[in-house]
């Protein structure tokens, strides 16, 4: 493992040719709990870079990979197009999609963040990838602390959403093609992250 700055991958990434379109669409992928809002956060800042955040464009706890024709039409075709993309997020008090909307330039950059965010279709069309992991244990307690919900019923979810996860980045193979491994338990505050692996730094 090594520590780096979120400012020196700012810099590199910059330096790596657009693929979606004139966009340098980077993603940020792993397991619930693992720490991907925390590090694309920390990687936006660094970049000037706006953030999409997956979970926005789920439907409710079944839809956790089959939104992703959502997120094609409404976000990712526009950005290749060269076109402002606008999206409203999921309310999940509402269980609709009414939360104010969402603009989203197509920039020199654009952070994806979620489960799936790297997935295999979506790969050609990356110019970095990230896979941030955190053990077992300590991505359950955060889901647990994050969402304020210990009861029985959100424990079933949370047990259903972790498995399906699990088998889609085996078949997905998404750490194994991701740029940059990283450790999501050191969320260190002074624009610091610790790597288990790179993998790619160059294409």
């Amino acid at each position: 493992m090594s520590e780096h700055r979120f400012s020196d991958l700012a810099a590199y990434v910059m330096g790596l040719a657009p693929r979606l379109g004139a966009v340098r669409l980077i993603a940020v992928d792993g397991p619930s709990g693992a720490g991907k809002t925390w590090f694309a956060g920390q990687l936006a800042a660094a970049l000037g870079a706006p953030v999409v955040h997956t979970d926005d464009l789920l439907k409710g706890w079944d839809d956790q990979f089959t939104f992703w024709t959502r997120l094609e039409e409404k976000v990712l075709a526009p950005l290749r197009k060269g076109e402002t993309a606008a999206y409203h997020p999921y309310d999940w008090g509402e269980a609709d999609f009414t939360a104010p909307a969402v603009a989203v330039d197509p920039g020199k950059v654009v952070l994806l963040e979620g489960v799936s965010a790297a997935r295999r279709e979506i790969r050609p069309e990356l110019t970095y990838a990230v896979f941030v992991d955190a053990p077992s244990i300590i991505r359950w307690d955060r889901a647990i602390s994050r969402d304020g919900d210990d009861s029985l019923a959100y424990r079933k979810y949370l047990e259903r959403w972790r498995a399906a996860e699990d088998r889609h980045f085996v078949v997905d193979e998404t750490a194994m093609h991701a740029d940059l491994l990283v450790d999501g338990t050191a969320t260190a505050p002074d624009g610091r992250y610790v790597s288990l692996a790179r993998t790619g730094w160059a294409r």
